[in-house]
This record gives C-alpha cells, sequence and structure tokens, in this order.
C-alpha cells in the first residue's frame, strides 16, 4: 500500500512532464492526450447524469474469447439477447465487452455491424456497454478461424491477448493498429448507447511491463483525435507499474481501476484514488475464494458511489468459474465458484447473491 499511497501523490503532483520519447514520438502525443483530457468539472457532471453502475464483464457462454464472439462465423446474438436479459433481471445496467482487432482487420463493416447489433440488443435491455480495445491477458499469439476448444477445468484458456507478441511492444508495428481504433471511435463516437471507451485492459500483464506504455500512450493519443463524446479511461490494475500507473491515471477521463482483494485493502483502494477528485468505476472486482463477493464488496462499491462491474455473467466456454492458477483436471465443480453469477439455463449460482444484487440494484 505504500506504493499506492506514492503513486496517489505523485498523481496529484504531477503535471504530465514524466512522458518519454518513443520512436512514435509520443512525447508529443503524450502531451497533446493531457490538454485533451476533460476537467474535473466535465467527468463529474457526466457521471452526476448517469443512475449508479453496476453490471458485469460480459462474454456470451457460447464464446471462447473475443473472436469467437464477434467473428461472422461465431458471433451469436441469440445468446447474448438472452443472457442480457438475465442480467437486467437482477437490475444491471452496465457490460464491460472486449473487442478484438483481428475480426475488425477481417472484416471492417461487417465487425461494426455485429457490434451495432450488440448495441442494440444491450438497450433492448437498458444496459449500457464499455468498450474495451487492446488486452495484455492470456493466450500471445492470437488467431483468426476457429478458436480453441475450452481446457477442461482451466480458467480462460482461450483468452487472447489483442494484439499480442510482439506488435505490442513494437511501435513500427503497432501503429498499424490507429485505422481500426479511429474507425471504430469514429463510427460509434456519438452513440449513447456506448458508456466510456476502455482503452487497454492490464497493460503490462504477462510479464510485458513498461514495454506496453508507447502503445498506452498512443491509444491515447489516437482516441483523443476522434473525440468522441464518451469519456476514455485505461484501468489501473498493478501497484508497482509506476510509469503505467501515472499515465493512465493522469489521462483517464474517468478513473477506472480493478481490485480482487477484500474490503478493508478495497476500501483503501478507493480512498486513495479518491484524491484525484475525479469518478471512479471498478470495472473488475469478485472472486469468492479471496473473498471478493457480492455480499461484502457491491455494498461498499454503492456507499462510496464507485461503480461496480464484477468479472463474469454467465457460466460458458471461458471456464472463469475456476480460478486462475488451480485447474480441475477433470472438469469437476469448483468448491467455491471463481466469477460467475448464473448458470447457463439461467439459474443463479446462489439464490442469495442474486437477491442481494436486485435490492442493491433497487429491482
Amino acid at each position: 500500500m505504500k506504493k499506492l499511497l506514492l503513486f496517489a501523490l505523485l498523481a496529484l503532483a504531477s503535471t504530465g512532464s514524466f512522458a518519454q520519447k518513443t520512436k512514435a514520438k509520443s512525447k508529443g502525443a503524450a502531451a497533446a492526450v493531457q490538454g485533451q483530457r476533460w476537467s474535473v468539472e466535465k467527468a463529474n457532471a457526466w457521471y452526476k447524469a448517469h443512475p449508479w453502475m453496476s453490471g458485469a464483464n460480459f462474454t456470451p457462454s457460447t464464446a471462447i474469447n473475443q473472436l469467437e464472439m464477434w467473428q461472422a462465423a461465431t458471433f451469436d446474438p441469440t445468446t447474448i439477447d438472452r443472457e442480457l436479459g438475465w442480467a437486467q433481471g437482477i437490475g444491471f445496467n452496465t457490460m464491460r465487452v472486449f473487442l478484438h482487432s483481428l475480426a475488425w482487420q477481417q472484416d471492417p463493416k461487417g465487425f461494426k455491424q455485429r457490434l451495432d447489433t450488440y448495441l442494440g440488443l444491450a438497450d433492448k435491455h437498458r444496459i449500457k456497454t464499455i468498450v474495451v480495445f487492446f488486452d495484455d491477458c492470456w493466450n500471445k499469439l492470437p488467431q483468426t478461424g476457429p478458436q480453441p476448444a475450452p481446457k477442461t477445468g482451466v480458467h480462460n484458456s482461450g483468452w487472447m491477448q489483442d494484439p499480442g507478441d510482439v506488435i505490442s511492444r513494437d511501435s513500427s508495428k503497432f501503429i498499424a493498429l490507429k485505422p481500426y481504433v479511429q474507425d471504430v471511435l469514429g463510427s460509434f463516437a456519438h452513440d449513447p448507447r456506448i458508456l466510456l471507451w476502455d482503452l487497454f485492459n492490464e497493460p503490462g500483464n504477462s510479464d510485458k511491463f513498461a514495454t506496453s506504455l508507447p502503445l498506452v500512450r498512443n491509444v491515447f493519443a489516437w482516441a483523443r483525435a476522434v473525440g468522441p463524446d464518451q469519456p476514455l479511461s485505461i484501468g489501473l490494475w498493478n501497484w508497482d507499474f509506476e510509469a503505467l500507473n501515472k499515465f493512465q491515471a493522469l489521462n483517464s477521463d474517468i478513473i477506472t481501476y480493478h481490485c480482487y482483494d477484500e474490503v478493508p485493502s478495497h476500501q483503501r483502494i478507493i480512498e486513495l484514488l479518491e484524491t484525484h477528485g475525479r469518478p471512479l468505476i471498478c470495472t473488475e472486482y469478485m472472486a469468492r475464494p479471496r473473498n471478493s463477493r457480492f455480499a461484502n464488496i457491491m455494498p461498499l462499491l454503492k456507499k462510496q458511489n464507485v461503480g461496480a462491474i464484477n468479472w463474469g455473467l454467465v457460466d460458458g466456454k471461458t471456464n472463469t468459474k475456476y480460478q486462475w492458477d488451480l485447474p480441475i483436471t477433470d472438469g469437476g465443480e469448483p468448491v467455491e465458484w471463481f466469477h460467475e453469477v448464473f448458470r447457463r439455463d439461467g439459474v443463479p449460482y446462489r439464490q442469495d447473491e442474486t437477491d442481494l444484487i436486485k435490492k442493491t440494484n433497487g429491482k
């Protein structure tokens, strides 16, 4: 927590002058990004104009990863519609959804049509969407076409990084991603069905560390050049990553973060992030065996007026009911599910949890 406190104090004092040069001249880009960031007043006015945000990170149960969700051959609006209906039934009003650049490269027009279809289904269920572009988590070599079958009892065995290695580390290669980001952002820049653009999930994960910082700088610059109505953010998640954390926090319109800790640690994180004076949204929480639960964390977030987006809605091909590092080789039921709210047939994993969610959401 000392590192977190130091980060918070540095963020308050910093003017953004820490940015370093990169091959893509991102020092100048970083300065431009900082100058176009929403004011604290605008950010807080935006947050007050919305109801308290609660929901889940959403992948339909029939998709193992982002590519299976978005490619034409496996896009599944029937399942998406059904499962978003279950979310609406317990009062969830926000989903966080991951895109993938390879699905756009394969078919830009069709990809945007499918995203529009998804947004229409979410809107039907009175759900707004946080859209995620890039991701440093899990498998590093994504490929289009049929996706791998789930590995029995293994958490997120088929999830794909975006853009993956080595593109994410090489500015001469990742510059090719600029048309993707700007095409999608430009097409939906004024769409009220999109709540927020989450530009990069957990940069530096998978032992990439600060090598992801140049892409972080550039995706902010590409997005600012479009100038969408919706706010931009990249969530804080690892308090050891000082350079990444400072840049993310100082360039995000809304402060988003991940925390799978129990109440005392989570409360401390909220208190320190509140020093920025901007709205907070927790875009990942709820890992039952770590004592990050709906019963203790969701009421805390509601009381603190922090948006609450847990990981996982329906048990499916992602296998995220299993713990990160504790596979069950025979595919049996975990003693306690790690993530997820519903079984595949729509029955709650725990009725007491869905009752609490409904009550907290005023449903």
